[in-house]
């Protein structure tokens, strides 16, 4: 299994409160216990080392809806090798990673109140607007050596104010205080330059593929 993929699931399903992931010949399964998200298999291989057959039969054996593959391919690789009962992201996913160092983060904006908190081992951070509205928000879940940053979100109208920067920053001094020493999170292409700009690297990319109706039921 892929270190990296391996760290990733370790630290997501502490940071969704997901069930202990369970150890497969080809990855992790994973319980949510959501409609729309019942379970989600990871592969624990990436790029050219994840193969068609492999991929094929653990898609093939799903039958419920709302059970989704996490495979770190591009989607237009793992695209032909499901079916329509499989709805797949168009866009890439990407797995990255960063040596985590104590930073120090921009100020918040004037009138705006940053909050930090920890709770079940995964460390919080909220940014208020100044009207009290939520501005921008994020999560990091450190598990030893490394520590997975999750939901990182702006709100689209407080963007371009150095928010991400200021989450971002924050989260990985949290991490580095609690020992980690290196950075993973599965990141969006909205959320990519942020990262980039801010030391991250792409080690993977990732397809993201959920199992619903027919194509035929659907329309």
């Amino acid at each position: 299994m892929d270190a990296t993929v391996q760290a990733w699931v370790n630290g997501w399903v502490v940071s969704r409160g997901a069930a202990p992931p369970m150890s497969e010949p080809w990855g992790w399964t994973i319980d949510m216990g959501m409609y729309g998200h019942v379970t989600r298999h990871v592969f624990g291989a990436t790029g050219d080392d994840l193969d068609e057959t492999t991929v094929r039969k653990v898609a093939g054996a799903v039958t419920g809806n709302g059970v989704w593959l996490k495979a770190f391919r591009d989607p237009s690789v793992v695209s032909g090798w499901l079916d329509d009962d499989w709805w797949i992201d168009p866009e890439p996913g990407y797995l990255m990673t960063v040596p985590l160092t104590t930073d120090v983060a921009p100020a918040a904006p004037d009138g705006y109140r940053l909050r930090e908190w920890s709770r079940g081992g995964v460390t919080r951070l909220m940014v208020a607007a100044p009207d009290g509205s939520l501005a921008a928000r994020g999560q990091i879940t450190p598990t030893g050596e490394t520590a997975v940053a999750d939901q990182i979100e702006t709100a689209p109208e407080h963007r371009r104010k150095g928010l991400g920067s200021l989450v971002m920053r924050t989260l990985q001094n949290a991490a580095v205080r609690q020992g980690a020493r290196t950075g993973v999170l599965a990141g969006t292409p909205a959320g990519r330059g942020l990262y980039e700009a801010l030391g991250w690297e792409v080690v993977a990319l990732l397809t993201s593929a959920k199992h619903g109706p027919p194509a035929s039921a659907r329309t």
